[in-house]
């Protein structure tokens, strides 16, 4: 397989282990020299905010979608995985448990007036019952996707307590790689997602590992980042090669840059 070249195939029990067990063992590591020239290209850019960039944008081709807006499916993923994690410890007696105690959570601290407006715990206090119902359902159909994609992993792994983040120094930008299950201390990272593979799904893999390289203190780049649709049965994987990390940063970039023109567009 040539660096650049995803990895594809069925979802199967042996597939998954598969594909993470035969991750290579020699990932690329980034230098400072790779960090300033990430902060000097995006630092060109220019922008009136901050700006996140992460996977979601390099696959729309840099262009924004609507306002987010909370609902069942926006919400499910942060509180699945929280509910998930609730269980794994042993803090939650089942998964079901866990989602509601999260839920719970956020609902008392709306109550008490230390969720901020706009967040989920303000959003969820202003649901009908009924909707909590909903949400709680969606949240547990996820962590479910979660339990039984981690049950088919070899090798310890965790449930991300939470993305991985960068900060581009003196660009205001930070730089977002999203991870779901942490196979041997992150050394592989999985993504479990909704629906199907697109066809920019590949380089949002790659925005992702490029991001993960960059949030790590000694910029090491995760051996294997693999994203598994179980909807529509595929499994894509990239390599944390030299190849790949420039592939993604380059498509970052990209994006950004359509970013800022459809900036410009908008204001004219």
């Amino acid at each position: 397989m040539s660096a650049t070249t995803l990895t594809i195939q069925r979802v199967s029990p042996d597939a998954i282990a598969r594909v993470i067990d035969d991750a290579p063992l020699e990932p690329f590591g980034l230098t400072d020299a790779h960090r300033r020239a990430l902060a000097a290209r995006l630092g060109a850019i220019t922008t009136d905010h901050h700006r996140r960039l992460d996977s979601w944008l390099v696959e729309r081709g840099g262009r924004v979608a609507a306002r987010f807006a909370w609902s069942p499916l926006a919400a499910r993923r942060l509180l699945g995985s929280g509910g998930f994690r609730r269980a794994l410890r042993g803090r939650a007696a089942s998964i079901r448990d866990g989602v509601r105690d999260e839920i719970e959570d956020l609902l008392a601290r709306a109550a008490s007036g230390r969720a901020h407006r706009g967040s989920l715990g303000d959003w969820l206090a202003h649901r009908h019952p009924a909707e909590l119902a909903l949400v709680q359902a969606s949240a547990v159909e996820w962590a479910r996707i979660l339990a039984e994609t981690g049950a088919t992993v070899t090798g310890d792994w965790t449930v991300a307590s939470a993305d991985a983040y960068y900060d581009v120094e003196r660009a205001r930008t930070t730089l977002r790689a999203r991870r779901d299950l942490l196979v041997l201390d992150g050394e592989v990272v999985v993504r479990v997602r909704a629906g199907g593979p697109t066809p920019s799904a590949g380089p949002g893999l790659r925005a992702d590992l490029a991001a993960a390289a960059f949030a790590h203190p000694d910029g090491r780049a995760p051996r294997r980042y693999v994203g598994i649709w179980p909807d529509a049965g595929v499994i894509l994987a990239v390599d944390g090669t030299l190849a790949n990390v420039r592939a993604g940063t380059r498509d970052l970039v990209r994006a950004t840059i359509a970013l800022h023109r459809q900036g410009e567009l908008r204001a004219a």
